[in-house]
């Protein structure tokens, strides 16, 4: 298995003047890039207008763009004269700082032009536009290039929490730093990268480390397939296909807890004058609300996902269309709420780590409308019926657990030993599935999409089988 990469926050605690120097290197960090965003215009500018030099490209990856800003450096346009080197404030900061956020730069081109050939998915990138200071965040990067017996960036120089950076020195950090040692000198964990950003009126540092594989202590309390439901009532129910192993999890919904007293602060913040301390001192207490309610939301989901790995072999979750359920308004909100894309990202990667399976239900799979007991697939199921009753056995349960046990009883229908039953979309295919030629055809055969049909219907298609 290769190695897992994680990251951990830690929150500085610098003096005035190491705060100066903070603010120093993310200010040369948004230098580089904008000078770097020049370069590429003024060399695309060139190509249109055929001016180009024999032999001069448009610098457009990172290795490119670290050569090109060297080379303005020694020019006069950066302040070279009489054999002077240009930019005399540069051996103030680390030279770190520059090559990475090149680095930024040159994945952002990438990112733009595979976007822009159709080799990317999802909504179109944008091509990169100049940073400006009070409306990017300020950020730097910085590598643990190691040069002679120490690393550059090391833990614990002046006590259990401290951190020392590359031109910074040693800083204070709020959390002890014990346990990240320990994994240190045990050879389980390589600092690659320190992200040192300012959020909420506080810096924070972000150490990207790379450990070995994760081996699981103990056998998982549960061997057989469980499916996990995510719903709206509560934020996901777990259940084997048999029922067993029942459990019911309920979410913190902190945005709806804290939703009255974030109107209030962003009414407050809305009658400050623009451009006023008194208004930026309103927005760190926003951003500050802000990040509280995704700290508690982040917590509760990294909970829930590393208990559930860890005493499961097997988790089976549905693929759902969550963007596109983002679109309703009704239920955009409460969906952002629980997090449910972020809870299906997080199964995954522990997953990977603790060496369990994870399957990814069909998106057509009728979960809510298909009898756990026999089978049987209702024609329609509103979104307000809770309790799921049979037509064919008269079976009669809750709507999330019946979900919960069809999601379970997925691996054994691919297997091919279920019979045919009917898909969400009208179809029928073999054991419940849909085949990649099915696939394609079942939203045109239940008219998804046609003229025939109104968004909203269609959309309140998709959310009845949740």
């Amino acid at each position: 298995m290769a190695a897992r990469h994680t990251t951990f926050t830690l929150t500085l605690r610098p003096t005035a003047e190491q705060e100066m120097m903070l603010n120093r290197h993310c200010g040369a960090a948004r230098f580089a890039y904008n000078c770097g965003l020049r370069m590429v215009k003024d060399g695309l500018s060139s190509q249109k207008a055929g001016t180009v030099a024999e032999g001069e490209k448009t610098p457009w990856t990172g290795f490119d763009l670290i050569n090109a800003f060297n080379r303005w450096k020694h020019t006069e346009a950066a302040g070279c004269v009489d054999g002077k080197p240009g930019l005399p404030w540069q051996g103030e900061v680390c030279a770190q700082v520059f090559e990475e956020s090149l680095v930024d730069l040159g994945r952002a081109l990438a990112s733009f032009a595979k976007s822009k050939r159709g080799e990317r998915r999802g909504p179109r990138i944008r091509f990169p536009v100049l940073k400006k200071k009070g409306r990017c965040r300020d950020s730097f990067r910085m590598r643990n290039k190691r040069r002679g017996h120490k690393n550059p960036i090391r833990l614990g120089d002046d006590g259990p929490r401290s951190l020392t950076l590359p031109k910074l020195g040693s800083l204070r950090v709020a959390q002890c730093t014990r346990r990240i040692r320990r994994m240190q000198s045990k050879g389980r964990c390589l600092i690659l990268f320190a992200t040192v950003f300012a959020s909420r009126g506080r810096w924070h540092v972000r150490l990207n480390c790379e450990t070995p594989p994760r081996i699981a202590p103990e056998a998982p309390a549960v061997t057989e397939p469980v499916g996990i439901d995510r719903g709206l009532c509560s934020f996901a129910v777990v259940a084997s296909a048999s029922g067993q192993h029942q459990q019911t999890l309920c979410s913190p919904r902190p945005l709806a807890g804290n939703l009255r007293r974030l109107r209030r602060v962003s009414r407050r913040h809305s009658r400050k004058k623009d451009g006023s301390r008194n208004r930026r001192k309103s927005a760190i207490s926003i951003g500050k609300l802000h990040g509280r309610i995704r700290d508690v939301r982040h917590d509760f989901l990294h909970r829930v996902s590393t208990d559930l790995v860890k005493t499961h072999d097997h988790l089976v979750l549905e693929d759902l269309n969550t963007s596109g359920m983002m679109r309703n308004r009704s239920l955009a909100r409460h969906i952002a709420d629980s997090g449910w894309a972020t809870f299906a990202k997080n199964i995954t990667y522990k997953a990977m780590w603790w060496g369990r399976t994870v399957t990814s239900a069909d998106r057509f799979y009728p979960s809510s409308k298909r009898c756990s007991a026999c089978g049987h697939v209702a024609a329609s199921l509103s979104l307000s019926q809770r309790q799921h009753v049979c037509e064919l056995c008269g079976a009669r349960q809750d709507r999330d657990v019946n979900a919960a046990r069809n999601l379970a009883q997925w691996p054994t229908i691919v297997a091919g030993k279920h019979p045919e039953t009917q898909n969400a979309c009208g179809g029928r295919s073999a054991g419940g599935i849909d085949s990649a030629r099915s696939r394609e055809t079942a939203p045109c055969e239940a008219g998804r999409g046609s003229p025939q049909r109104p968004r909203r219907a269609v959309l309140a298609e998709i959310v009845n089988t949740l």
